[in-house]
């Protein structure tokens, strides 16, 4: 393999690399406003062969004077993932090279790849950027006695990555640059923090939205449909909507972390409703 067979694209000075990092298992049951039924109808006409998992993308971005990550994939948590640091040697990077992560948000399959199974940070040069509420959320003792047992290791695993690079962790508040040509955006309800990153530059865009969606051909169409990953489902839907009108009304490329191996893709607006086409 070589890089040529990583999807790339360039937006002016930048060349933003989808990275797979594998896969997560997942359930159509967990999916609000939808039945399972009707969801499985969609996802067979939109082609998709497996209901059962969802892609993990990360994304290589160089230019501006900075190689970077956004997000680092699942790390092996629960068998999830794991193939990052092998697919970015395959694409000519080491993690030695890597100048700066930056975090859309803490759960398991974005900073399980951050550490080693010692604790140790698996980037030894980058700094971490992460918005303020994120941080805050995870190392709340209050959250985490409030959260079901089952779902401890997130909090473990998420604080282990802060306190990994704790000497490295640059904090955000609001949106604004955080690399030169690269600007933060806040997309809240999937969780406090839950953030984009948006690539200027050479009069061409893109944005990297994180999670808002799981089930592409089932949220893009139906962006009331809510994953039980989503801390606040309302909330998470109303910015799904806004983004879906954003991404669709400027014509912007998106890349997202469980939009499938092929990274990047255009909203369009159908009639009423929305519609993806991969790039």
């Amino acid at each position: 393999m070589t890089n040529l067979a990583f999807p790339s694209r360039q937006v002016g000075d930048f060349t933003i690399t989808a990275i797979s990092d594998g896969y997560l298992a997942a359930s159509l049951d967990l999916l609000s406003n939808i039945d399972p039924a009707d969801a499985s109808r969609m996802l067979e006409s939109a082609g998709a062969r497996d209901h059962t998992s969802i892609h993990i993308n990360c994304y290589l971005v160089r230019g501006g004077g900075c190689t970077a990550l956004i997000d680092a994939g699942a790390g092996g948590f629960k068998q999830w993932g794991g193939r990052l640091t092998t697919n970015l040697a395959l694409a000519g990077i080491q993690p030695s090279e890597i100048e700066a992560i930056l975090l859309t948000h803490a759960h398991p399959d974005h900073v399980g790849g951050l550490t080693d199974g010692l604790g140790n940070a698996m980037f030894p040069n980058a700094e971490l950027v992460a918005h303020h509420r994120e941080v805050a959320f995870w190392q709340d003792d209050g959250n985490l006695s409030r959260t079901p047992e089952r779902a401890h290791g997130s909090f473990l695993l998420a604080r282990r990555a802060f306190d990994s690079y704790r000497d490295r962790l640059r904090i955000f508040d609001a949106g604004g640059e955080v690399l030169p040509g690269i600007t933060t955006m806040p997309f809240p309800g999937h969780t406090p923090g839950h953030s984009g990153y948006r690539l200027d530059s050479g009069g061409r865009s893109l944005l990297v939205w994180g999670d808002i969606v799981h089930f592409p051909s089932i949220q893009v169409p139906r962006p009331d449909v809510s994953i039980a990953f989503d801390q606040d489902s309302h909330l998470a839907s109303e910015t799904r909507s806004r983004l879906l009108d954003l991404a669709s009304s400027e014509g912007l490329l998106i890349a997202g972390m469980h939009l499938g191996e092929l990274g990047f893709a255009h909203i369009e607006r159908k009639g009423g409703t929305y519609g993806i086409t991969y790039a």
